[in-house]
């Protein structure tokens, strides 16, 4: 499709806006500042009753984000930095939340902690999970290893999947086409499809859901060539294809008992390169196989709920050092919930895992795979009682402690712990809350980092790393109209878990690193809510981590929202990112070298418009002004793209 077919289409969508004169009702919609939140206490409190701010990705806008990753979604929060989320659509992912990286972060799916014990850090893959079939995401940001366990340093994701209906059958379609191109090539060719369906309801006890989705990617090499400008050469494309199927049957026993099971297959297969600045024809495929349960047994003031999953991931690189992983993780987390009078809450369980995996590659000099790590040996089991009391007064004291015990069968017992109080002064439908913490976090080594022979940057004399954070801030909400947050945290860690790039091995780093910074989150919804503008800035003080790359010292995101009528909205964003410290591996002295990356500002647009009742169409455009900047040395970015697409449901 050329250029001028792409942009006739995106006019037709965007005029049936101005000349359709059908009626629909909107949704009701729902004020963020009405919702509650969970995260950091698993009970559903107030906003206000929180100690913590807490981010909370709705639905809503989960929808005007159809066609983007989650991790383009993560990248508008306060605080996170997804790099990699503007490169090519396969391409690794760094989550850095307040200086932390991927293995300081937890992710949850569903109320289960996701992660890849194949994985160098031992996190969990985000290019897994498509946003089509995500409900909302809670960002809960500062160490929470008292609910959440071992990896919990810096923030937990909270992803929520889409729940049934309770008719008897619902359905869902939606489909995007876009283009994917670089800076240089602006032909806007469509190159990017994205499908969803899903199809569920309720009938009598028994929930069901089903949902398939689907993106396929191409147009835009990996690693960006350095002589394009001069030799009108360019690098082949290389293609991403992802697969995403859901599950869930449920039963609804009594009013008080409940239960489902759910099972999901996500894979995606993608070409990379060979490097900065390097084409290659490679190619990597990953595989996670997933199932589980959730269970919960409601009583007078209280409840049991017990969830779990098993999973098995297969990760294979095809390239000139052919490697395959294969992994196995089980896990659950048992908990009972007591509310006494609204006033004192409870939560009393027990969370563990059990993983293991096995890695083959071809030795130099031989054309087969040999085993090199063995699941006999790279195992750990990991069960971890806790507890966690929130106290919410009348009179506006709130305090949330807990404590877990961390029983380790590679690293025996360690204790963190947690104290979160909070005071809210309310005046009329106006609330000031002052907030304040201190966590501690403790994070064992991966079975990769351990027991890694085939690159030879396994240690097995690694000690785990532990951490502290402290919090203080405050909270301002005016009319349930309008909040602004600013929150200062300092995380200080022991035997940090780094890499020698020298000698390519895995090793605690002898002094203590520390990182501080400062949140600041505003909101606000204007002319009778029909302007909204969201804006957060996050300062991040770089100088003091050791391993620094690729985190933005100074970040700012702003939207700007109007509903242009009862059919139609539309936004501005804005994202700019402060210059970034990254490395690069020289090939003549075999050293990783410094560099430094500019910074940049990415301007996005998105409009739509609901035609039906239950058909709605939307477009967008991302970097409207063609910004060029490299999130990854060496590496090629999205320039100017655009999308159309519809949501059909009924």
């Amino acid at each position: 499709m050329n250029k001028k077919v792409f942009f006739g289409a995106t006019l037709i969508m965007l005029g049936a806006q101005v000349i359709s004169a059908q009626e629909v009702n909107q949704e009701e919609k729902v004020n963020e500042l009405d919702e509650v939140v969970i995260s950091d206490s698993k009970f559903k409190l107030k906003r206000e009753q929180s100690g913590k701010v807490i981010t909370k990705i709705s639905s809503e806008e989960l929808e005007r984000s159809q066609g983007q990753s989650v991790a383009t979604v993560l990248n508008r929060v306060a605080g996170v930095f997804v790099n990699g989320s503007n490169n090519a659509a396969g391409e690794p992912l760094g989550v850095y939340i307040r200086g932390g990286r991927n293995r300081q972060v937890v992710i949850r799916v569903d109320g289960v902690t996701v992660s890849d014990p194949t994985s160098s850090a031992g996190d969990f893959d985000l290019r897994l999970l498509s946003t089509n079939q995500i409900e909302s995401i809670e960002i809960l940001k500062g160490a929470s290893s008292t609910l959440y366990g071992s990896g919990a340093a810096a923030a937990v994701i909270n992803i929520t999947t889409k729940l049934e209906s309770k008719d008897a059958i619902a359905a869902q379609f939606s489909s995007s086409i876009g283009t994917n191109q670089s800076q240089d090539d602006q032909d806007y060719d469509v190159n990017e499809f994205v499908n969803f369906a899903s199809i569920n309801g309720t009938i009598g006890k028994v929930s069901y859901l089903g949902s398939l989705s689907h993106q396929s990617t191409d147009g835009l090499s990996a690693a960006e060539d350095p002589l394009e400008s001069t030799t009108g050469n360019t690098f082949d494309s290389d293609a991403y294809n992802k697969f995403n199927v859901y599950a869930k049957v449920g039963y609804q026993w009594s009013k008080n008992f409940k239960f489902h099971f759910f099972g999901n297959l996500d894979q995606y297969k993608t070409d990379f390169d060979g490097g900065a600045g390097f084409d290659a024809n490679n190619q990597f495929n990953s595989r996670q196989l997933r199932g589980g349960s959730f269970w919960e047994a409601k009583y007078p003031n209280g409840s049991f709920t017990f969830v779990d999953s098993y999973a098995l991931l297969e990760r294979e690189f095809n390239s000139n050092f052919p490697s395959k992983y294969e992994g196995k993780i089980y896990t659950f987390d048992a908990y009972n919930k007591y509310n006494f009078n609204n006033t004192f809450y409870t939560v009393i369980g027990a969370n563990g895992s059990y993983s293991d995996f096995n890695l083959f590659s071809i030795p130099f000099g031989s054309d087969d795979f040999e085993q090199t790590i063995n699941d006999n040996e790279a195992d750990f089991d990991i069960i971890d009682p806790y507890v966690n009391l929130v106290y919410a007064s009348k009179f506006g004291l709130n305090i949330n402690a807990g404590a877990r015990l961390n029983i380790h069968s590679s690293y025996g017992n360690h204790m963190v712990y947690s104290i979160n109080p909070s005071y809210t002064y309310t005046f009329g439908e106006n609330y000031i809350k002052g907030l304040a913490s201190y966590s501690t976090a403790y994070i064992t080594p991966s079975l990769f980092q351990l027991y890694d022979t085939a690159f030879f940057s396994g240690n097995p004399d690694l000690e785990p790393e532990e951490s502290t954070t402290i919090e203080a801030g405050f909270e301002f909400s005016h009319q349930k109209k309008a909040t602004i947050s600013v929150v200062y945290f300092d995380r200080t860690s022991e035997n940090f878990i780094t890499f020698d790039p020298t000698t390519f091995v895995n090793l605690n780093s002898t002094e203590d690193i520390e990182v501080n910074g400062v949140e600041v989150e505003a909101n606000a919804k204007l002319l009778d809510d029909k302007l909204s503008i969201n804006a957060n800035f996050t300062y991040t003080n770089i100088d003091k981590l050791e391993n620094n790359i690729r985190i933005p010292e100074n970040s700012l995101q702003a939207t700007i929202g109007y509903q242009l009528c009862p059919k139609t909205f539309t936004s501005l964003s804005y994202q700019l990112n402060s210059k970034r410290n990254d490395t690069f591996f020289n090939p003549v002295t075999f050293a990783s070298d410094p560099v430094e990356l500019d910074g940049y500002g990415i301007l996005d647009f998105y409009i739509s418009h609901q035609l039906m009742d239950n058909l709605s169409i939307y477009a967008a455009m991302n970097n409207v002004t063609n910004e060029e900047y490299q999130e990854i040395f060496g590496f090629s970015t999205r320039g100017r793209n655009a999308r159309i697409g519809f949501n059909l449901k009924f």
